[in-house]
């Protein structure tokens, strides 16, 4: 068996009742870290996510709220503190995607989309490196960011354009909390099988489409996920301000010569 890279490490992860931020809460815990799981759902509804955690034998605690409330957010970080006495690791992941076209695209769905991604990762992230600061030995922030970051899709402007603000607060706070030895840094994940592209998509178009893509399919939240924790243990110390695009080649599109 591996080594656990991140024993009595305490992480939050936003988002955390499945897909994405539920694999990562498992690795997380799996890894060794205590785990602070965050989401708008019930925890009726991240039942898979904890039983895989309590099986093995890890810790977590599951804290219901909007992410996008700065209230909310600043009792989630006390929690985690007062529970777990300490805080290291935070994962944003917590997002909405509300598709339609640009020409129709309702105000508010932008609005609440920018307060989902980026307000709710602004927020997590100050009030988290507050409290790394305030303990001391530095810390890691994780950003589940997306190749819709630098590639425009139709049909997801406020989505697209909430991710590459991401990217950007990302880069900007790891310049600032570098002398904290708080390290900073982005996945840019591309086509994952999650429960919500199932729904948005339905499970054919996924099966076919999915076969066209380089690597001959959609990429797992597990893969996802050990890729938070190479970017939340000392596997990459010397990385901060940096980008891990984990998309199978998506943004390089087909290998076939035109």
């Amino acid at each position: 068996m591996s080594a656990r890279k991140l024993e009595g490490k305490v992480a939050i992860v936003t988002g955390a009742a499945r897909g994405i931020g539920g694999a990562t809460a498992v690795e997380l815990a799996a890894n060794g870290a205590a785990v602070v799981m965050a989401d708008l759902k019930p925890p009726s509804e991240a039942c898979a996510v904890t039983r895989k955690i309590e099986e093995g034998g890890g810790r977590y605690l599951y804290i219901q709220g909007d992410v996008a409330n700065r209230e909310r957010d600043a009792a989630l970080v006390e929690q985690a503190v007062s529970h777990f006495g300490r805080l290291d690791i935070l994962v944003n992941n917590a997002a909405l995607s509300i598709r339609n076209p640009f020409l129709k695209y309702d105000l508010e769905d932008a609005r609440r989309t920018f307060e989902v991604i980026f307000w709710a990762g602004f927020t997590l992230s100050q009030l988290a490196a507050r409290q790394m600061v305030s303990q001391g030995g530095g810390g890691a922030i994780v950003f589940i960011s997306s190749v819709h970051a630098v590639r425009g899709y139709a049909n997801a402007v406020a989505y697209n354009a909430a991710k590459a603000a991401v990217n950007h607060l990302a880069r900007t706070i790891a310049l600032e909390l570098a002398p904290h030895r708080i390290r900073v840094n982005w996945i840019e994940p591309g086509w994952i099988d999650t429960p919500g592209e199932h729904i948005a998509f339905g499970d054919e178009y996924i099966e076919r489409e999915g076969r066209k893509l380089l690597w001959g399919r959609l990429g797992t939240p597990e893969e996802m996920a050990r890729g938070v924790v190479f970017l939340a243990s000392d596997d990459s110390s010397y990385m901060t301000g940096a980008c891990l695009r984990m998309d199978g080649g998506y943004v390089l599109g087909s290998p076939d010569i035109v």
